[in-house]
């Protein structure tokens, strides 16, 4: 059986190491505006990019870069120059979903390599061979293509097949939307999309000969006729790595928090070792899944065909919503910094990378013990970094808190919302 690669969302640096320490065999992330994360793509420069490669080759991980807008010809002579720049520091491969682009990065960068993108559509396995034959190891295969279909693909095409499980769906076939541009300007297919099927749309008929106008749906909110739910593969993992035809599971999520990586990395990890390991527990992922914002759940395309599909998009809101609120995060175990409310003698749970060590035990700070397989910590003072003390602390105070004990890096403190 092949044992999947949790290919995951890096943002930024910090979001990055966050990846690597719950889970990620491997990252993706872009620098500039060749990226279609343009917004996430300003929190890399050069110097940065290079860095976060090191790094992720110092943990024995990969790192894939995205250069997977669609170009102008204005824009050419700067995509050559930015294919060159990143050649220099040797990731591991680049995503890349126009043909043209493919064809620059096998003449510039013919020894990095190439992973087509789920932009490029790829829905059967003629269209694979093609971008095989043009130098391709991995395509990531169209979000409609259907699990059954993907094995046909696989059996025809000797080709790694890597497919989204996690995250933001588009309403639109496989992220060909031009709504963001007609209404704002800012295209989707370079980067730059505004999110325009989150908003909400008020329905009219008219009558062209009298112009008479009738409003169809009597709401003040208006509907949400293209807020797709999100993607949530995390109940089928060991369906889909029973089909032994996908290398690579993806979590969509570049611009989303620090716990959103956190969480789906060490979820979709978790879920991976259990099938090896025949201890494949539904209940487990779906608990921690909902902890996250999200706009309701779909399980997509790849179990299930698209006529078949009754619920995937959310027609109430666009709010995003969950079981859980993060209350702190801690980068290297010792202090904390508050992203929510942390309050003298309120438990609060624990979450950190699998398998990581958190000690038991109680000293003037407070106390760290386990409930229900879960760790949990009560604080009984909170003390700054600069002996400053506090009753409560919120989100905004730039103080670090902290902890009883030593905790894993990138630990975060979580409470379920009443």
């Amino acid at each position: 059986m092949i044992q999947p690669e949790i290919v995951a969302p890096a943002g930024n640096f910090k979001k990055l190491k966050i990846a690597l320490a719950y889970g990620a065999d491997a990252v993706y992330a872009g620098v500039s505006n060749f990226s279609l994360r343009a917004r996430t793509a300003r929190d890399f420069n050069y110097d940065t990019f290079q860095e976060a490669i090191e790094y992720t080759h110092n943990k024995g991980k990969k790192i894939y870069v995205t250069i997977n807008g669609f170009h102008f010809s204005s824009q050419i002579e700067g995509l050559k120059k930015h294919i060159l720049k990143l050649k220099d520091m040797k990731p591991d491969a680049f995503i890349v979903a126009s043909v043209g682009a493919m064809r620059l990065v096998r003449e510039l960068a013919p020894d990095i390599n190439l992973h087509v993108s789920t932009q490029a559509n790829i829905l059967n396995y003629l269209d694979a061979q093609v971008y095989k034959d043009m130098g391709a190891k991995r395509v990531v295969i169209a979000r409609e293509l259907g699990l059954k279909d993907a094995k046909e693909l696989k059996n025809h095409c000797d080709i790694e097949l890597e497919s989204f499980v996690h995250g933001s769906m588009c309403f639109a076939y496989s992220g060909r939307c031009l709504i963001s541009s007609v209404q704002s300007g800012r295209m989707s297919n370079r980067g730059s999309c505004a999110n325009d099927c989150r908003f909400s749309y008020e329905l009219y008929a008219k009558n062209p000969e009298t112009n008479t106008l009738f409003r169809l749906e009597e709401d003040q909110q208006g509907t949400h006729i293209f807020n797709s739910k999100d993607l949530n593969l995390s109940s089928y993992i060991q369906k889909i790595m029973q089909e032994d035809c996908i290398n690579a599971f993806k979590i969509e999520g570049r611009t989303k928090s620090e716990y959103y990586v956190a969480l789906t990395t060490r979820t979709y990890k978790m879920a991976v070792n259990d099938v090896l390991n025949n201890s494949f527990e539904v209940d487990k992922y779906e608990s921690e899944i909902q902890t996250l914002k999200n706009r309701g759940f779909t399980d997509g395309y790849l179990v299930s065909r698209a006529y078949e599909k009754k619920d995937s998009i959310n027609h109430d809101t666009s709010i995003e919503e969950g079981t859980h609120q993060v209350h702190a995060i801690s980068e290297d175990g010792e202090f904390f910094k508050c992203k929510g409310k942390v309050k003298i003698g309120q438990e609060y749970e624990i979450l950190s990378p699998v398998n990581s060590h958190i000690e038991i035990g109680e000293n003037k700070l407070g106390a760290v013990y386990e409930k229900n397989g879960k760790k949990f910590v009560i604080f009984k003072q909170l003390l700054a970094k600069n002996n400053k003390e506090f009753d409560e602390i919120h989100s905004g105070n730039e103080n670090e808190i902290s902890l009883p004990f030593k905790f894993p890096d990138y630990s975060f403190l979580r409470k379920s919302i009443e």
